[in-house]
């Protein structure tokens, strides 16, 4: 391709005489997106406001209605893109360790179990868990902690092992006034409702792993992990609230009918003290909606003050979602086996996230769409395991190929310290793609995994023919310093919808 040079197998720079930036890919030939990521790049590249080069991953794709590529990492001085990230805030990863291995727990436990979790952990519902009103607002202004404590949970680690400690604010907690002033009365409410829903968005899931093949032993065993282990990965996001709060700051055409009726209901019962802030606001993102550039806002301004703050306070529902989803496989759990089964959180973290960090000697705001922080010891000083190890990483392919887990390095600079949250899927799909689910069924049992729900169509677009090679991706990975790997693993069982 013109305008593509090569700094290494795993490594490529992308800039046209367009662009003010170069984007690096950190991917092979092979690994490398269509002509419509590359189109996507050069306009995002174009803008004088980003800064040092784009980073893109192996696992970069374009989505539909998104004006840039899944697998990016944006960062800017001065200015924060609500359009460069999906609008689901906290979309994430957890990964909890069980007592469970092959040596005490029987295929037909297992089959049970799924049973059970089809039953209670719910992939498209209306309403989830209830929650009492003001624990919605506490859960915005604190993360998972209040939660955590309503439901007294039994996950070890639930909050040491989540990024941030599961809240957004860390130690800067906003008042209930601030936060209602940013966000809806109405979207609050209905976010008592929608917690514990595991999602019916593309590739959610939540998964039963082994620990097949051990890579780093030393880490693997701070990490409290070893061969024949039964783990449990969920990809899950941030429910309607997330969705809700994202449109209201984000210039984006409306995918649903729902979502622009709730928008204008929140809108116009929005109880703010900075409603005519917003109304000015509103009618800029109005204007903004079928245009090429990409809408900022400037850190210190009002408007830009607020819509940090409120994407902060929706990003941390998707932490108490999965806290939630994980008290009901806790219950599962103990229903099949008798006992308690020991839950372990390793790590909780989010792949759509705008953080304020230190990169080349300047602090900038850090746009991860589709991508997860990739921290080295040296970052992660103060955490009493990853401050040896680096931030835990997973990189999972699809619901019948191996997944792995990695930790961040001290070294990797170029992608702004972050990893891809998968393989991400094929630019042309494999001529075995499955014609159906029953063919898809079939597919998947002869792996010797079992996928259980499955109630979407469009869940044979899950199977692994879709997806990248994860064996090249965790490849180019560890040339580039991205990840040192430390685990491999084997689907077991898939739930998803």
């Amino acid at each position: 391709m013109d305008n593509l040079s090569s700094i290494s197998e795993n490594k490529k720079e992308f800039k046209t005489p367009a662009m003010k930036i170069s984007v690096v890919f950190h991917a092979s030939e092979n690994l490398l997106p269509n002509d419509e990521t590359f189109n996507q790049f050069e306009n995002i590249a174009k803008d004088e406001r980003f800064f040092h080069h784009v980073a893109a991953m192996s696992d970069v794709h374009p989505k539909k209605g998104r004006k840039a590529p899944t697998g990016t990492v944006v960062a800017s001085e001065n200015f924060i893109f609500p359009q460069i990230n999906d609008t689901a805030p906290n979309c994430g990863m957890r990964f909890l360790k069980t007592d469970l291995n092959e040596n005490n727990t029987s295929p037909e436990e297992i089959n049970e179990l799924f049973n059970e979790l089809v039953k209670v952990v719910p992939t498209k519902k209306f309403k989830g868990t209830t929650i009492p009103y003001p624990m919605s607002i506490d859960i915005a202004r604190n993360g998972i902690i209040p939660l955590k404590k309503y439901f007294e949970t039994r996950t070890k680690n639930e909050i040491e092992n989540s990024y941030e400690g599961g809240n957004f604010f860390r130690n800067e907690i906003p008042t209930t006034r601030e936060i209602m002033d940013v966000i809806p009365k109405l979207f609050l409410k209905i976010a008592q409702y929608r917690l514990g829903i595991l999602g019916a968005a593309g590739n959610h899931f939540l998964d039963l792993m082994k620990i097949t093949e051990i890579k780093d032993e030393q880490t693997a065993q701070k990490f409290g992990i070893y061969p024949g282990q039964y783990i449990i990965l969920m990809h899950t996001g941030s429910g309607l609230i997330g969705q809700y709060v994202s449109y209201m700051y984000t210039p984006k055409i409306k995918e649903h009918k729902s979502q622009e009726l709730m928008l204008k209901l929140g809108i116009k019962t929005f109880d703010s003290q900075l409603k005519k802030v917003y109304q000015n606001l509103y009618q800029k993102i109005k204007s903004y909606e079928n245009l090429k550039d990409f809408f900022g806002y400037e850190e210190e301004s009002l408007e830009g003050r607020m819509m940090i703050k409120a994407h902060r306070a929706v990003a941390n529902f998707g932490f108490a979602n999965r806290l939630i989803l994980t008290d009901q496989i806790d219950q599962a759990l103990e229903k099949v086996f008798g006992r308690q089964v020991d839950l372990d959180l390793l790590y909780d973290a989010p792949h759509l996230s705008i953080e304020k960090e230190n990169h080349f000697g300047k602090n900038v705001w850090i746009h991860r769409n589709g991508s997860v922080r990739a921290n080295g010891p040296e970052k992660m000083k103060g955490h009493p395991i990853f401050g040896t190890t680096g931030e835990p990483v997973f990189i999972p392919s699809s619901m019948t190929t191996p997944a792995y887990i990695g930790v961040g390095t001290d070294e990797n600079e170029s992608t702004f310290f972050s990893a891809p949250h998968g393989t991400g899927r094929r630019k042309i799909s494999r001529i075995d793609t499955p014609k159906d689910k029953k063919e898809l069924f079939k597919k998947v049992e002869s792996t010797n995994v079992k996928l259980y729900n499955a109630a979407s169509k469009g869940v044979i677009f899950q199977d692994s023919a879709y997806y990248k090679d994860v064996e090249e991706v965790i490849s180019g990975m560890t040339e580039n310093k991205i990840i040192k790997v430390v685990a491999k693993m084997q689907p077991v069982a898939a739930l998803m919808y």
